[in-house]
């Protein structure tokens, strides 16, 4: 009897939070590559696309009238007002990887974590990432060189309120070690693809087993 049986799975939606500096993006970006069951959330946007922007690769763009419509219809897993401009996630275009079989990586906030948890709680996985201190997380910002001063201040300032919500999440990674701290992710997504009710195969394939008959 083949193992291959097992090979239908539902995917999973695989949440990864952490206030700036804390690694996020650079984890994310380094599982998506290294994972080719792995798609990262696209999300739709009211703002206009940045040079070299593509629609469909870095945002769905839609004007505003296009996306209240779909904010009516409960298309979005999650949505925000982010500076003047709306965010969401098509829910059916995730729902649908889902049912592939495919997982959906997201680099979200809190505040979509929980939108997205609300929705499907089910298929979520939840992933909090913090620095080793506050001092480190500020000499990564500065280190980045990639924001002015009072950038960085305001972004250090928002991570006193983001890291209270770590007990919102299934998993608390303290990224002390980017190496190290990827091993762990990487860990916890290969055992959340194993999880019981995410391989539809197996109940089909333990009844074939039980009706083997041996001699």
């Amino acid at each position: 009897m083949s193992n291959r049986a097992m090979d239908a799975r539902r995917g999973i939606m695989l949440v990864v939070s952490s206030p700036s500096g804390a690694g996020k993006t650079t984890l994310c970006s380094r599982l998506a590559n290294d994972n080719p069951d792995i798609v990262l959330s696209i999300s739709a946007t009211t703002r206009d696309p940045r040079p070299g922007e593509k629609n469909g690769r870095e945002y769905h763009f839609l004007d505003r009238k296009a996306f209240d419509e779909l904010l009516k219809r409960n298309a979005f897993l999650e949505w925000a007002h982010v500076h003047e401009h709306r965010y969401g996630t098509p829910k059916d275009e995730v729902m649908g990887r889902i049912e592939a079989g495919r997982d959906v990586l997201f680099d979200i906030d809190w505040q979509g974590a929980r939108q997205i948890a609300g929705n499907a709680l089910d298929d979520v996985v939840r992933v909090f990432i913090l620095p080793p201190s506050m001092a480190e997380m500020s000499r990564r910002l500065h280190a980045r060189a990639q924001d002015r001063e009072d950038v960085i201040q305001r972004r250090l300032g928002r991570a006193y309120g983001e890291i209270p919500h770590w007990n919102e999440y299934d998993y608390v990674l303290v990224n002390e070690d980017i190496e190290a701290t990827y091993v762990q992710l990487a860990a916890i997504y290969r055992a959340e693809r194993l999880r019981r009710d995410r391989v539809l195969g197996l109940a089909p394939f333990v009844e074939r087993l039980l009706d083997e008959r041996l001699g």
